[in-house]
């Protein structure tokens, strides 16, 4: 096992804080993580699984992994590997939800379809495993990320929930990488040798998310305290400044 580092440290206090401000994790819980096979998703699993040998809560793990469709991913085996060395069951179903996803019909948000059914599939698999809460891998750049395409292709301010109750209290959405920076979850997953698989969505690279990253991106460069200051902002909402 590699030695705890500096990304280690970092990663394991943003998931804490997020954790604890939140309430996301109760006794008894029973969580279902969303395994995409990203550095995201692999690094939540690890840490969840290993804070239930250090913390009083006690709670089961579960994970699942959706392949796409794409072909040739060849996921399925590394990630039973690295889940079977945590002690955490796996489930793996094949879908056709990235084909689905770009379509011709769909050709002009292929991602907003291929995740809502990966949403729901996730839900359904949450349902049958007794798992009440679901737990994803989105971080701080996510959260940001979104809420400027909400504001560009959906005309909203909005963006995702640290945690949120859905179905009139049936399942909670918690995402406890909520306050964690992308690049300490990838030198997290460097650390620990994770095994991170390579995104076979053919539009990953040029999706309306990957324009705004880049964006935001370009802005980062010019000023480190802008990142923090947006995702202070969404805290900091001043409604009668708004336009009513």
């Amino acid at each position: 096992m590699p030695a705890v580092g500096r990304a280690t440290k970092s990663l394991n206090r943003a998931i804490g804080k997020a954790i604890h401000d939140y309430a996301m994790v109760r006794d008894g819980d029973r969580i279902l993580v969303g395994l995409s096979g990203g550095a995201d998703s692999l690094s939540l699993l690890w840490m969840l699984a290993d804070r239930r040998r250090r913390v009083p809560v006690r709670y089961d793990l579960a994970a699942a992994h959706l392949d796409l469709g794409f072909g040739g991913q060849g996921a399925g085996d590394a990630l039973r590997a690295f889940c079977s060395r945590l002690g955490v069951p796996l489930r793996v179903d094949v879908t056709d939800y990235g084909i689905q996803g770009h379509s011709p019909s769909n050709l002009e948000n292929p991602c907003f379809l291929c995740a809502r059914l990966r949403r729901k599939h996730l839900f359904e698999i949450a349902d049958e495993l007794g798992c009440r809460t679901l737990a994803l891998g989105h971080n701080q750049d996510d959260i940001i990320e979104t809420l400027f395409l909400n504001m560009f292709y959906a005309g909203e301010i909005s963006t995702m929930m640290p945690a949120q109750t859905l179905f009139d209290g049936r399942f909670t959405v918690i995402r406890p990488m909520a306050y964690a920076d992308t690049d300490v979850i990838n030198r997290f997953a460097r650390d620990q040798q994770l095994p991170v698989a390579e995104n076979p969505c053919p539009t990953s690279k040029r999706s309306r998310r990957q324009s705004v990253k880049q964006m935001l991106q370009e802005l980062y460069r010019g000023n480190r305290k802008i990142k923090g200051n947006i995702f202070h902002a969404m805290r900091n909402v001043k409604s009668e400044y708004l336009l009513k």
